[in-house]
């Protein structure tokens, strides 16, 4: 297999931080056959880029992925589960008309400060687009209403069974208060155990940035780096991890 590096560019997460990513490097052939292996070794897709973080004085990123069969929802989780009982969500391979009209509100109203700022429909089709690999869409309903998308991929080992990986969720401003975010990771745990898969891969967990650290509450979980995978089954290795981590910055910095 062959990668790239890019140059370093602005942290999109941590402040004052730069970043730098390991690129695939390869035909549409060679991706869709060495896809599942690199998601496996924490790298993530966006459109028709397979990469991950590389970047030489920081190792914030850690790629996460939820064991579906052990999971078990948090308190909170089960009140949101119950808060939601009513909406019901589908698996589609087809995109629909409504889908972009959705994702330009749900940028527009609630990430107008993100780089995805301002959506264009050239934009959500190339970040969409893959020419070597198709989505699975998860779809959530209020009756007839649609509120809320989930785009993710379909991850195929030799047994046909390694999971789902989360690529984005987008949803209706007007129910923030639903906590959509959170409940379609519910949602695609439910799809990814009712098809007797393994794992749902939610990208990267970042510790030290508060918007990311949603993930860290879907338990248990594991979480990739120094080339393992790493099994976390409660709060308090969560805790630790991150209080090792600032211990590990404090001395960087002196």
């Amino acid at each position: 297999m062959k990668f790239g590096i890019t140059q370093t560019f602005d942290c999109s997460y941590l402040p004052r931080k730069e970043e730098q990513l390991l690129v695939y490097v390869g035909s549409h052939t060679d991706s869709a056959t060495h896809y599942p292996q690199l998601i496996q070794a924490g790298f993530r897709r966006s459109g028709e880029q397979v990469y991950r973080p590389y970047c030489q004085q920081c190792t914030a990123c850690h790629s996460i992925r939820l064991p579906v069969n052990d999971f078990a929802p948090s308190r909170s989780q089960r009140r949101l589960l119950n808060k939601n009982k009513a909406f019901t969500t589908r698996t589609t391979t087809q995109t629909s008309e409504a889908y972009y009209p959705l994702y330009e509100r749900y940028i527009t109203e609630r990430h107008a400060d993100g780089s995805m700022y301002p959506p264009d429909p050239v934009q959500f089709e190339s970040f969409l687009a893959c020419e070597w690999n198709s989505p699975l869409f998860v779809e959530a309903y209020d009756g007839d209403k649609l509120i809320a998308v989930a785009v993710t991929d379909i991850i195929d080992t030799h047994d046909h069974r390694d999971g789902f990986s989360a690529m984005y969720t987008f949803y209706d401003p007007d129910y923030h208060h639903r906590s959509l975010g959170t409940w379609m990771i519910l949602q695609q745990i439910h799809h990814t155990r009712a098809q007797n898969r393994h794992y749902l891969y939610l990208g990267y967990q970042i510790d030290d940035c508060n918007k990311m650290n949603y993930k860290s509450r879907f338990l248990p979980h594991e979480r990739y780096y120094n080339h393992q995978w790493h099994r976390f089954e409660n709060a308090q290795q969560v805790s630790e991890m991150a209080s090792r981590r600032n211990d590990l910055v404090i001395d960087l910095l002196r």
